[in-house]
């Protein structure tokens, strides 16, 4: 998909722009002007779950969203190297290439490995970070359904032939049933209408490092020894209380790694934090960000 279909429109008004990356376009938002802000999606959303914050803060910052590759409006190659380096190497190009600089760091779900993976690399590049229901942190708790999804056979049933990875996703991860309209769920779900469409789906599932022979393991764990050189950073963590995934155990993680940080738990919220409650979280951003200044 090259572009949101036009029902889209009302709910994503954004001009796509998009970058060579070794011979695949990622698209990404570039949207106003001032102090970076690089709003990192994660797995099976887009760049789309982020609108209402893009929105919101570009009358004042340059919010720039990109679409990890596989996902969103960029190439869905179906022999490319999916994994946590990668996505990380990705980032790293998109920063360098826009000269993005003292960013501010926004992340959900697989957007926390990946930009503070950026973060532990480039410490001098990253002033603020903003946390929704994720982890940059090594954990032995993966839930049954995402472990059934790894399988060989049968994860490319549930997650590439029937889809069901994504529309469950959409049904569980927002508690707030009455903001999931038809036309919301075809938002999120468009870029993934084919089976070849669904390939970083699968592909981000299975780089779930769920033990330490798993290639993505030393990786995270990488990560995780680097956090500490930010324990005393601007840190704004808002968590969905009634993740199925990233639990309270997740949001014990960040509060002991960052005393500092300030922390704001809905109870009534999900996975998809931002989709259940914006209209809380944007006045939260916009105080947060004024109060501390990069």
């Amino acid at each position: 998909m090259a572009a949101p279909p036009g029902s889209l429109q009302a709910h994503y008004p954004f001009t796509s722009r998009f970058l060579d990356v070794g011979g695949i376009r990622c698209h990404y938002l570039d949207e106003g002007r001032g102090e970076p802000i690089v709003m990192l999606h994660g797995n099976p959303t887009w760049s789309f779950y982020y609108r209402h914050l893009a929105l919101a803060l570009r009358d004042h910052y340059r919010v720039v969203v990109p679409d990890h590759v596989g996902c969103g409006l960029s190439d869905k190659p179906q022999a490319y190297d999916y994994c946590l380096e990668r996505h990380i190497a990705n980032l790293e190009t998109l920063i360098d290439r826009l000269a993005l600089d003292r960013v501010t760091l926004v992340m959900h779900d697989w957007g926390g490995p990946i930009g503070m993976g950026y973060a532990v690399r480039h410490p001098e590049n990253v002033r603020r970070f903003v946390v929704f229901n994720t982890a940059a942190f090594w954990l032995p708790r993966v839930p049954i359904f995402l472990r059934l999804c790894r399988l060989p056979v049968l994860g490319s049933l549930i997650v590439r032939r029937l889809n069901l990875f994504a529309v469950l996703a959409l049904y569980i991860g927002c508690r707030r049933r009455e903001r999931m309209s038809e036309e919301i769920r075809r938002g999120y779900l468009a870029p993934y209408d084919t089976y070849a469409n669904r390939v970083a789906i699968l592909r981000f599932v299975q780089d779930i490092p769920v033990h330490s022979r798993h290639r993505s393991f030393g990786v995270l764990r990488s990560i995780e020894a680097g956090l500490k050189q930010f324990q005393d950073a601007r840190m704004l963590v808002v968590w969905g209380g009634q993740d199925p995934v990233f639990t309270d155990l997740f949001l014990a993680g960040w509060k002991e790694r960052f005393p500092g940080a300030v922390v704001k738990r809905i109870d009534e919220a999900g996975h998809y934090v931002v989709e259940d409650a914006y209209e809380r979280i944007i006045p939260w951003l916009h105080e947060f960000l004024r109060d501390h200044p990069a």
